[in-house]
C-alpha cells in the first residue's frame, strides 16, 4: 500500500504543478486582454478626437443633403437665382460653406479676404476647371482655352495668342478707329430711322442695337468681317444667344455621371445643336479666309483667324487640328467679348431710366465735355468721370457674370481656415461679395457718387487689384477681354445717352428680372423710346 501511495505522490504534486502553470497561463493571458483592450480603447479614443478636429476643421455643410444627389433640390427656386440662392446660404451657414452638386463636393466662398487667399496664394491650386458636358461639346471638346479644364501648356499658349493678336494694349490702339466708326454707324441709323418715322420718339430694342454693335466690333478684330444685318446677323446672335444660356449648366450627368446617357431636361440635345450651328457659322468664315489667300496670295493677314495658322505651326496643339484650334479660339473671342459687354451697357440703361438724377447727371457731363456738335469719341471717356462711376456701380450691382467659372482644386490645402480636399469644386460668389455691408454702405442701392474722387471708393478699379470688386473675376484665369470691356462700354454708353434723349413708354420703371446662364442678362428685351438731342449735323 506504501508503495501505491509512493505512486500516487508525484501524480498528485504533477497536477498542482499543471494547474499552477495552468493559473499562470490564465492570468498573462488575461492581461494580454486587458492590455490589448486598453490599446484599442485608447486608439478609438484617439481616432474619435481626430475625426472630431476633422470635422471641425472642414467648412460647414448645407443641411439637408439627399444621398447621390446631394443639394441640387435646393438650387432650383422659381424667386431665386443661384447667386442669390447661395448668398441666402451664406447668411445662415457663414462666407464659406459646402454644398454637393450630386456626388461632387463643392466649396462656395461669398468673401472677399476668402477670395483674395483663393486667387493669389492658392492661384496655382485653384486654376483647374471641372470637366462640364455643355462645355465640351461647345468649346471643340475643350480645344477652346475659355473651357479648358488643364492649366496647361496648351491653355497658356492659346491665351497668349489671344491677348497678343486680339486684346493687348497695342492691338486695341490700332482698332481704335474701327470701334469708333461702328458706334457711330450705329447712332446714325438709329437718327435716320428716326427721321424717316418723324413722328415723336422712335422705338428701340436696345439689347439687339447694342449687341449688333458688339458682335461687328469682335468680329472684324477676330475674323475680319462685319455683318450688315438681316438673316445673317440673325442667325449669329441666335447662336450665340444659344451659347450663353447652355454654357455652364450643370447639367444632371454632370452631378451623376451614371445618369448622363438619360439627358434630363434635354440640355446635352439642345447644345449639340447650337454647338453645330456655331461650327457651321465657324466654318464658313474660315473657309472665306482659305479663298481669300487663295485669290490674294501670300497677303499680311491682319485678324486673328487669318494669322492663326502661321502662329500654330511647330506647335504643340494637344492632340487637335489647327482648323480645330482656330475655331475654338476664335469662337472663345467671339461670345465672350459680345454678350458680356450687351450684358453690361444694358443694365446700366437700366439702371439709369430708373434713376433719372443719375441720367441726368451723365448728360450734363457730356454736354460740358463734347458739347451738341459731334458725337463722342473715345478720347472724351477718360474726362468722364461721372460715366465711368456709372459703369464701376453698375458692375458692382450687376455683374456679367455673377458667379465665377467653377474652379476644381487640384491638391488638399486649406482654404479661410478649412481643411479641402483635392478634387473639390469651388465657385466664388462675386455678386454677393460686391455687396457685402461691411464694405458698401447701401449695398443694394445704385450709388454711382461712391466712386468719384470726393468719395471714399474712388481708388477701387474693377481690373483685379481689388477683390471687394472684380466683376472680371479672378486670378490667372480672369476675364482676358477687360481691356475692350473698358473701352467698348463706355464709348457705347456715352454715345447713346449723349445722343438721345431715352425714356421709357408712358415712363414706366424698367423691369430688372433677371435670367442666369454663363451671364446674368435681362429676363425681357430693353425697349425704349428715342429722339436725338444734338444738332443735325453732328449726326451727319
Amino acid at each position: 500500500m506504501s508503495s501505491q501511495c509512493t505512486l500516487e505522490l508525484p501524480t498528485t504534486m504533477a497536477i498542482a504543478d499543471q494547474s499552477s502553470e495552468y493559473d499562470i497561463n490564465i492570468s498573462v493571458a488575461g492581461l494580454l486582454i486587458l492590455l490589448l483592450f486598453l490599446i484599442f480603447s485608447y486608439y478609438v479614443l484617439i481616432l474619435k478626437k481626430k475625426a472630431t478636429k476633422l470635422r471641425r476643421s472642414q467648412p460647414p455643410e448645407v443641411a439637408g443633403g439627399w444621398p447621390i444627389i446631394g443639394h441640387l433640390r435646393l438650387l432650383t427656386t422659381d424667386s431665386l437665382l443661384l447667386h442669390e440662392i447661395f448668398g441666402a446660404m451664406a447668411d445662415k451657414y457663414g462666407p464659406i460653406f459646402q454644398i454637393r452638386l450630386g456626388v461632387h463636393p463643392t466649396l462656395v466662398i461669398s468673401k472677399w479676404e476668402i477670395a483674395k487667399e483663393c486667387y493669389t496664394t492658392l492661384d496655382s491650386i485653384v486654376s483647374f476647371r471641372p470637366k462640364i458636358l455643355t462645355e465640351k461639346e461647345l468649346g471643340y471638346n475643350f480645344a477652346g482655352f475659355g473651357f479648358r479644364p488643364n492649366y496647361d501648356d496648351y491653355y497658356r499658349n492659346m491665351r497668349k495668342i489671344a491677348v497678343s493678336e486680339v486684346l493687348s494694349n497695342r492691338r486695341l490702339e490700332i482698332q481704335r478707329d474701327l470701334r469708333v466708326s461702328e458706334v457711330n454707324r450705329g447712332v446714325k441709323g438709329i437718327y435716320n430711322s428716326w427721321t424717316e418715322y418723324r413722328n415723336g420718339d422712335l422705338i428701340v430694342d436696345l439689347d439687339e442695337w447694342i449687341g449688333n454693335i458688339n458682335l461687328n466690333v469682335i468680329l472684324m478684330m477676330v475674323c475680319g468681317k462685319r455683318l450688315v444685318g438681316g438673316s445673317e446677323m440673325d442667325r449669329c446672335r441666335k447662336a450665340m444667344r444659344g451659347f450663353f444660356e447652355l454654357a455652364g449648366r450643370i447639367t444632371v450627368g454632370d452631378a451623376i455621371p451614371f445618369l448622363k446617357f438619360l439627358d434630363l431636361g434635354g440640355y446635352l440635345k439642345a447644345t449639340k445643336e447650337v454647338s453645330k450651328e456655331l461650327d457651321c457659322l465657324m466654318e464658313e468664315w474660315l473657309e472665306e479666309h482659305r479663298q481669300k489667300k487663295k485669290d490674294a496670295g501670300a497677303g499680311e493677314e491682319e485678324d486673328l483667324m487669318g494669322v492663326m495658322p502661321s502662329l500654330l505651326e511647330g506647335m504643340d496643339l494637344g492632340g487637335y487640328d489647327a482648323d480645330t484650334v482656330n475655331k475654338a479660339t476664335c469662337l472663345t473671342l467671339i461670345s465672350g467679348a459680345t454678350d458680356t459687354m450687351t450684358v453690361t451697357i444694358t443694365w446700366a440703361i437700366s439702371l439709369l431710366l430708373n434713376n433719372q438724377e443719375a441720367l441726368k447727371g451723365v448728360q450734363e457731363e457730356l454736354d460740358n465735355h463734347v458739347g451738341n456738335k459731334r458725337l463722342v469719341d473715345e478720347s472724351d471717356i477718360s474726362k468722364l468721370e461721372y460715366l465711368q462711376a456709372v459703369i464701376k456701380e453698375t458692375l458692382r450691382l450687376y455683374p456679367a457674370g455673377p458667379l465665377s467659372g467653377a474652379r476644381k482644386v487640384s491638391q488638399d490645402c486649406t482654404i479661410g481656415g478649412y481643411n479641402v480636399a483635392a478634387g473639390t469644386h469651388l465657385i466664388t460668389n462675386i455678386w454677393k461679395i460686391q455687396r457685402d455691408p461691411r464694405v458698401w454702405p447701401e449695398p443694394s442701392k445704385f450709388k454711382p457718387e461712391r466712386f468719384l474722387s470726393s468719395h471714399n471708393y474712388n481708388h477701387i478699379d474693377v481690373k483685379g487689384q481689388h477683390f471687394e470688386l472684380c466683376p472680371f473675376g479672378y486670378g490667372r484665369r480672369s476675364c482676358p477681354g477687360l481691356g475692350i470691356s473698358l473701352l467698348m462700354t463706355p464709348l457705347v454708353l456715352a454715345s447713346l445717352i449723349h445722343s438721345f434723349e431715352l425714356r421709357t413708354r408712358c415712363d414706366e420703371p424698367v423691369d430688372m428680372a433677371a435670367n442666369l446662364g454663363l451671364t446674368m442678362h435681362r429676363v425681357n428685351p430693353l425697349h425704349v423710346l428715342v429722339k436725338p438731342r444734338l444738332l443735325a449735323t453732328a449726326y451727319a
